[in-house]
Formats: C-alpha cells, structure tokens, sequence
C-alpha cells in the first residue's frame, strides 16, 4: 500500500497528507488477533491432555542384526516397537536382544517378553502395567 501511495503522489494525484492519515487509520484497526488458545496458555498451570497426537506402535521382524538400527532408530523417536524373532536364526536373535537391550536402557526404556521370541520395547514416556506367564510356568502352577 504504501508503494502505489508514493507512485500516486509522484504522479500528482493525491497529496502527502491524506496517505499520511489513511495510513494512521489502518495501523489503527491493525490489532492483533489472539489465539484463544494462546490466551488460555497464558492463564496459568493449564495442561493439554493430549501431550501426543500420533501414538504409534512398531511392529517389526528383524531376520538378521543388521535390521536392528531401524529398530533403535523407532525406539529414539520415542515409538514403542514389538520385536518378532521367529523368522531369526538363534544366534541372531540373541545378538538382536542384546543389541535392544542396550538401547532401551540407554534410553531408560524397558524391554519385556511377551511371548516365545518376542519382545515389547517401549521408551521411557510409556509404561507397561500387568505382566504375562509364559504357559510352561502356569502349567506347573
């Protein structure tokens, strides 16, 4: 606006003194809209309940150790991830448990069996409540 008031009056067509004044009035009615979200944050100790909009839950089936820094990759972006070491060989999956578990304790997560050779690891901003038997140690209850 303030351009084409400058090219008007080079041009002779207004004079300085009303672009000065229409351009007092539309600062005027410039005032900046508040966000009512904005105002409620600043009203105090208000907490969203929604700390997190996307929640996701990883399912993954590492067949070799290699696949495991995808898995700690998940596990740093604070995503919990369900490890599925059925289709591993034996000696992979035990290097894949190791590997896991020293990225969910660096990361002060927890890793927990949930069934023949799987695993839930979870970072530190979720909590795991309840546990699961495994059916041989229920069966000699």
């Amino acid at each position: 606006m303030g351009v084409m008031n400058r090219i008007m009056n080079l041009i002779g067509l207004q004079e300085e003194e009303e672009i000065i004044e229409r351009e007092q009035v539309v600062e005027q009615h410039d005032e900046p809209e508040t966000n009512p979200f904005e105002a409620r944050r600043n009203k105090g100790n208000v907490v969203s309940i929604h700390s997190q909009k996307n929640l996701r839950m990883i399912m993954s089936e590492p067949r070799n150790y290699e696949d495991t820094q995808d898995i700690a990759d998940h596990l740093r972006s604070r995503r919990s991830v369900v490890v599925n070491l059925h289709k591993a060989r034996q000696d992979q999956a035990v290097r894949i448990v190791d590997f896991l578990s020293g990225t969910v304790y660096a990361l002060n997560g927890t890793i927990t069996k949930v069934g023949p050779n799987i695993f839930l690891c979870t970072p530190d901003n979720v909590d795991i409540l309840g546990a699961i038997t495994d059916s041989a140690e229920a069966d000699e209850l």
